[in-house]
């Protein structure tokens, strides 16, 4: 990988074009967000430890079906967005020291009734295809016998629009997506996020396996990055204040699973 980076004097970025506020486009159809922001600063460290006078910084939208395999087959040196690290995922690529810790709650519409994951028996469920929160809700479903009719969608938006549309009960993804999904919808007062957390998910920046040499200068400059503070000021930016394109904030401060994790920062994580 580091020779392939130097030879080609470029670094290959996946992002998602949905994934507020991680990795998504602006108005101009830029790739930003919070571990965009973050792999710019990894890019510029390995800028620095290979001795180049520039490195220039490639974009690849991948979705969350095509990620790990664009990652696995060398098509993105660096994906970042929004990709749980977990033993499955692990078999077949790498994870950074994660980013972010989050969980997965219920996305509904605004005058539902439905408060946890038993309130969706004989109801329409969402999720999207390739999630951990999607496997997660099909095995809840299985084990307790809920009726839930679970549905795929191709992506983020789809599911939000299919709630608001009355097309699906929910919408089970990520908290901090969920957030995000919500603030950027034309009217966020038509839907509600609702329920504990079904999983507690782990995100890291995906890069390639077996690649010891590269995964130790992505992970020392994100353990540099979060003990200098220096992430939880790119943490805030996005997650605390306003943000494109609609210029409004999330008001999610960090939780406690993140910070108290970002004490001892680890590319161990559990599962």
């Amino acid at each position: 990988m580091i020779d392939r980076i130097t030879q080609r004097g470029s670094v290959v970025i996946g992002y998602r074009d949905a994934s507020v506020p991680f990795s998504y486009l602006d108005a101009e159809g830029k790739p930003v967000g919070y571990a965009i922001d973050l792999c710019g600063k990894i890019s510029e460290a390995l800028r620095k430890t290979l001795a180049l006078t520039r490195l220039k910084v490639e974009y690849v939208k991948v979705t969350s079906t095509t990620r790990i395999e664009a990652v696995a087959q060398g098509q993105v040196d660096l994906e970042c967005e929004s990709t749980t690290n977990n033993s499955e995922r692990r078999k077949t690529v790498a994870f950074s020291v994660p980013h972010y810790i989050t969980g997965a709650r219920y996305l509904v519409r605004a005058d539902s009734t439905i408060r946890e994951l038993k309130d969706f028996r004989g109801k329409t469920l969402a999720s999207t295809v390739g999630t951990t929160p999607l496997k997660a809700v099909e095995q809840a479903n299985n084990e307790h016998r809920h009726g839930i009719r679970v549905i795929n969608v191709p992506d983020h938006v789809r599911g939000v629009e299919m709630v608001e549309r009355g097309d699906a009960d929910g919408f089970v993804m990520d908290e901090v997506l969920l957030m995000g999904l919500k603030a950027s919808r034309p009217d966020p007062s038509k839907v509600m996020i609702v329920g504990k957390y079904l999983t507690i998910e782990t995100l890291g920046i995906m890069l390639p396996k077996n690649d010891a040499e590269f995964k130790q200068i992505v992970d020392a400059e994100m353990k540099r990055l979060i003990l200098s503070r220096e992430a939880t000021a790119v943490h805030d930016r996005w997650f605390t204040r306003p943000i494109p394109p609609k210029g409004r904030s999330l008001e999610l401060p960090m939780n406690h699973l993140h910070k108290d994790f970002w004490k001892y920062p680890s590319d161990w994580v559990p599962g």
